[in-house]
């Protein structure tokens, strides 16, 4: 019998990050240093009282059944006190959060919710991949929004008022993989025009913490009227150092919640209690210790970007995020040929641009990822390659 994959697995690009893995590894295989400033992963620890929490709740036999679907309710109520004493904006515990086995699982699953197959998906390029897969996974057509660095990374307003017929639009800022930050004047003019053509807000917020310069990213949330059509992911992967943990959430439009929960109830059983409860500890981590890891980001942002620009590579250094996205060196065709330059002779992996979109092309991606002197080390590579 010949097995093959459906239509609609086949129709997707390779998956980026599994690509980059794979010559990563094959180049371990070798026995080779590699600085690995590819993919988003952090480095950090997960801090010892969320660990704690997890160990006790793991050894609580009331925990070791199936978890509640729509999560323990104390964890709700602890995302709402979180979500009003970062952003100022009231949620409803009950009807407008909704825990997640991670947030890009119900990135994933909301369009099967929302999508019929034909309806038209605004989705910026570049972006994070795993939007595009989930539209076309729910049958949806894909509008692109080019971002462009004329326009701060941001999609431009008219190209949206422009748009016929669209359902939905995924947004992500502070924004990966161009680091951008959108105020909230770009939000009241998003929601403005969204709610005149009735287009589904889905605003992936994975990097509200990680900032620079005290200026706290917005959530879309606090712009009035955007409950009514606006869905908000937000992540503990990179706040607290819990990429492995698998959890997040989905808050906002308690229709949009619902479609959500709906599609997960006949997919998975919600994610397991003791990580909740490893969550619960994790929104209570002592402020200093988030501002610590704003710090180190910090650190090496400088370290990376002022040691590349000595060396002759013009670049911004990032107002938000733990990336750099940087015009490719002009001695390189493209965005490939530059990331394959970098791991043949430097040993180093980062992300080309055009795996994020055609309009990422130009461009290449670096995680602040590794330790200050690695970063120290990967410069110092890169001198004689550049």
């Amino acid at each position: 019998m010949n097995i093959e994959f459906s239509e609609r697995l086949k129709q997707l690009p390779p998956y980026l990050f599994m690509e980059i893995d794979k010559a990563k590894r094959a180049a371990l295989t070798e026995g080779r240093d590699i600085i690995n400033l590819g993919v988003g992963d952090p480095d950090q620890r997960t801090h010892q009282s969320i660990i704690d929490a997890m160990k006790k709740a793991v050894e609580d036999v009331n925990n070791h059944h199936y978890p509640f679907d729509a999560g323990v309710p104390q964890m709700r109520t602890e995302i709402a006190l979180w979500v009003k004493k970062r952003f100022g904006v009231a949620l409803d515990p009950q009807t407008e959060i909704y825990p997640l086995i991670g947030s890009k699982e119900g990135l994933a699953h909301l369009p099967l919710g929302i999508i019929n197959p034909g309806d038209k998906v605004l989705l910026t390029d570049p972006a994070y991949p795993a939007y595009q897969a989930a539209v076309m996974f729910a049958g949806g057509r894909i509008q692109y929004l080019p971002l462009k660095a004329s326009n701060g990374f941001l999609p431009k307003i008219q190209d949206i008022e422009d748009s016929k017929k669209a359902r939905a639009i995924f947004i992500c800022y502070p924004n990966n993989p161009t680091s951008a930050t959108a105020d909230k004047k770009f939000y009241q003019d998003l929601v403005a025009v969204c709610k005149a053509r009735d287009i589904i807000i889905v605003s992936d917020l994975a990097y509200s913490e990680v900032y620079y310069g005290g200026i706290k990213p917005p959530s879309i949330l606090e712009v009035e009227g955007a409950k009514d059509i606006a869905v908000e992911f937000h992540s503990f992967s990179k706040t607290y150092y819990m990429t492995g943990w698998r959890l997040g959430w989905a808050c906002g439009n308690p229709t949009l919640v619902s479609a959500l929960a709906k599609v997960k109830s006949n997919c998975d059983s919600g994610v397991f209690n003791a990580i909740q409860h490893a969550g619960i500890a994790a929104l209570h981590i002592d402020p200093r210790e988030i501002e610590d890891m704003r710090v180190e980001y910090e650190t090496r942002r400088d370290a990376l970007v002022n040691g590349l620009r000595a060396v002759g590579w013009k670049m911004e250094p990032p107002k938000a995020t733990f990336y750099v996205w940087a015009k490719v060196p002009s001695k390189f065709e493209n965005s490939l040929s530059c990331a394959r330059a970098f791991l043949e002779q430097a040993d180093m992996v980062v992300t080309p641009g055009v795996g994020f979109g055609k309009h990422g092309e130009g461009y290449v991606r670096m995680a602040l990822t590794v330790p200050v002197e690695r970063i120290h080390q990967a410069v110092e590579r890169l001198r004689k390659v550049l």
